[in-house]
């Protein structure tokens, strides 16, 4: 009973991350529209990347929602944050001209952020010891079946030009009111509350406690899972966040697709993600050796990248791509992110270090989607699809050497290795 009460939190969690994807996703699908209809420029273009779920907006509220429920609690960021979140798909919805539509993504985008530090940590706080890949592996199917159903939906609304777009986003802040009511029924976290409780305890007795902030960056073992962490998720986020604002938009300009077979090619590579986080990272993350798991999804997604970028870009390449890189994804190095990011920092700072991190990761996307239209314009796509590939590289070589193994162990065990050792 207590399984499938925690299953039926996992999944209510996230639904969170489902919301999430697909908002970035539904911008990227209609990308086209909101260029032809507002005439926006290169920059302008680069700038809703930049701002959005994609990129600084949800840096700020990665940031922001990480302090908040480490001091508060998990369950604090669900009261409020898809009330945000359904303000900015709104405000999208109901765009007229350029500052509506971004402020739109921007509060979308910071409500995003806002919710990914509580998700992971929650899930995997909740999760059996020996299921703990599989419920966070659940946070990531949600992430795949949003962009999944937002692409298919720009397929079958493409006839109706804009006003499908906007659908798209309705359809959203419908689901996002659903999710919210359920939301309020879930318990906080068990782990955090023993957390507050020790804490209250010592505060009490009058000893002396370290800043949670400065022993995240002082202890070598958070440095050590720092680096691994922002090795495999900054690196290999460059590429997959420009493929998830910006793929439909490059098969377009680059391959020549139209707006619905530039989705729908992008909608079958989802799926693949769905099937393989499914069949592989949820059935196999704690049964088989991660290092190995990582390293197999990270050296296919390099593989994806090569034929894109030393192909002539046509449907044999493109559907080599998309199968390589969907198939790789769902096993790839946000799954393992979601898991470690929860499993090697203590419970007391969990969340900050996740938002910090999920954080450095935005920023750096939204960097790069400032310049992502003006470098395929100037560079081409072949040399551009060579820096992603490098991007890759140093993602595939630090997770291959880095990777901790952890099945089956409890959060507090791997608590007492990491930081008595």
């Amino acid at each position: 009973m207590a399984g499938k009460k925690g299953m039926k939190s996992t999944i209510t969690v996230a639904m969170s991350n489902y919301l999430e994807a697909g908002s970035i996703v539904a911008g990227a699908g209609g990308l086209t529209l909101w260029m032809e209809y507002l005439n926006l420029d290169d920059f302008k273009l680069g700038l809703l990347g930049a701002l959005s779920a994609n990129g600084f907006g949800a840096a700020v509220g990665a940031l922001v929602g990480g302090i908040l429920v480490d001091k508060y609690g998990r369950k604090l960021i669900y009261k409020y944050d898809l009330l945000v979140y359904m303000l900015g798909v709104l405000l999208i919805v109901f765009s007229f001209n350029f500052p509506m539509l971004l402020i739109g993504y921007i509060i979308t985008g910071i409500a995003v952020g806002a919710a990914i530090p509580a998700a992971w940590t929650y899930i995997a706080e909740e999760a059996p010891d020996n299921e703990r890949a599989a419920r966070v592996g659940y946070g990531q199917l949600a992430w795949s079946i949003g962009p999944a159903v937002s692409l298919l939906l720009s397929v079958a609304l493409a006839p109706l030009g804009l006003l499908g777009s906007r659908i798209i986003f309705a359809q959203l802040f419908v689901i996002a009111l659903v999710t919210w009511i359920l939301q309020q029924q879930i318990n906080e976290s068990t782990i955090w509350e023993e957390e507050k409780q020790k804490e209250a305890k010592l505060k009490a007795s009058g000893q002396k406690t370290e800043n949670p902030i400065k022993e995240l960056f002082t202890i070598k073992a958070n440095r050590r899972a720092i680096t691994l962490l922002l090795g495999i998720y900054v690196f290999w986020n460059l590429v997959a966040g420009v493929m998830g604002y910006f793929m439909p938009y490059i098969y377009e300009t680059v391959g020549g697709l139209s707006s619905a077979q530039a989705n729908l090619l992008q909608a079958f590579l989802w799926v693949l993600t769905v099937a393989s986080t499914y069949f592989v990272f949820i059935k196999l993350g704690d049964k088989v050796s991660r290092k190995v798991l990582y390293t197999v999804g990270a050296v296919m997604g390099i593989i994806a990248w090569a034929v894109l970028s030393l192909g002539n870009m046509g449907l044999t390449e493109l559907f080599i791509f998309v199968i390589f890189w969907g198939i790789a994804a769902g096993f790839g190095a946000q799954a393992f992110y979601g898991l470690w990011a929860s499993e090697l920092f203590h419970t007391k700072y969990r969340a900050k270090a996740q938002g910090f991190l999920f954080c450095i990761a935005r920023v750096a996307v939204g960097l790069i989607s400032l310049i992502v239209p003006t470098m395929i314009t100037l560079l081409g796509f072949k040399i551009s699809g060579l820096i992603m590939i490098g991007f890759l590289l140093i993602a595939a070589v630090i997770g291959f050497v880095m990777a901790p193994e952890t099945r089956g162990k409890s959060l507090k065990q791997i608590e007492q290795e990491r930081y008595s050792a």
